[in-house]
């Protein structure tokens, strides 16, 4: 059968749907057995290794606080959106997912250390946000009309939640992680976007 025919694009398609779900179901429970311990702990982990603002040992804080969270109710207002957009995102192969989750992971994070407020922040909800940003600008920069058309459903199912990057008077809310993890997400859709031809000459 010739290279590059529609079954072998199904396969692909069907393997990038199934690493998807793997992926982000194994996240999601690690997230939750993180949580467990982080109970069983009176959420000390919080403590240890939440994001504090504008400290030195709060540069590596930047790399574990969206795996904690304050509560369960915390985390659970965080998974579904996750396994969605992030699912969403892995569609378009490992190195995308990857590059638009280390982003969004990097930007919610200097946001937090940079313009954070006081006290210690935890939460995913950074990568939400950067994983939502990135979907929605993505098609826009590849110029795909099924990835544009998909932002615009996303847009009206969840674009509620982009009031989030906005300050807000409600101090349990970070809006700093919001705001830097959609940044970091845009900026992952920029990057990734198709390299523009050169010219042909004659």
């Amino acid at each position: 059968m010739p290279e590059g025919t529609p079954v072998e694009a199904k396969d692909s398609l069907a393997g990038r749907a199934k690493g998807g779900l793997l992926f982000m179901g194994g996240f999601v429970i690690l997230l939750y057995v993180i949580e467990v311990i982080n109970t069983l702990m009176l959420h000390s982990l919080n403590r240890t290794f939440g994001l504090r603002s504008r400290t030195l040992d709060g540069v590596l804080d930047i790399l574990t606080f969206p795996l904690l969270h304050a509560n369960f109710n915390h985390l659970l207002s965080n998974t579904l959106p996750l396994i969605i957009f992030g699912f969403l995102a892995f569609m378009s192969g490992f190195r995308v997912f990857i590059t638009a989750l280390a982003f969004s992971w990097l930007g919610s994070g200097l946001a937090v250390w940079l313009i954070g407020g006081g006290g210690v922040t935890v939460g995913a909800s950074g990568l939400v946000f950067g994983l939502f940003a990135f979907l929605l600008v993505r098609g826009f920069f590849n110029r795909n009309w099924w990835q544009i058309l998909l932002s615009v459903v996303l847009f009206m199912a969840y674009g509620s939640i982009l009031l989030g990057v906005l300050p807000t008077v409600m101090g349990y809310i970070s809006w700093q992680a919001h705001l830097g993890g959609a940044v970091g997400g845009v900026i992952a859709a920029v990057l990734l976007r198709p390299k523009a031809q050169p010219a042909a000459t004659f």
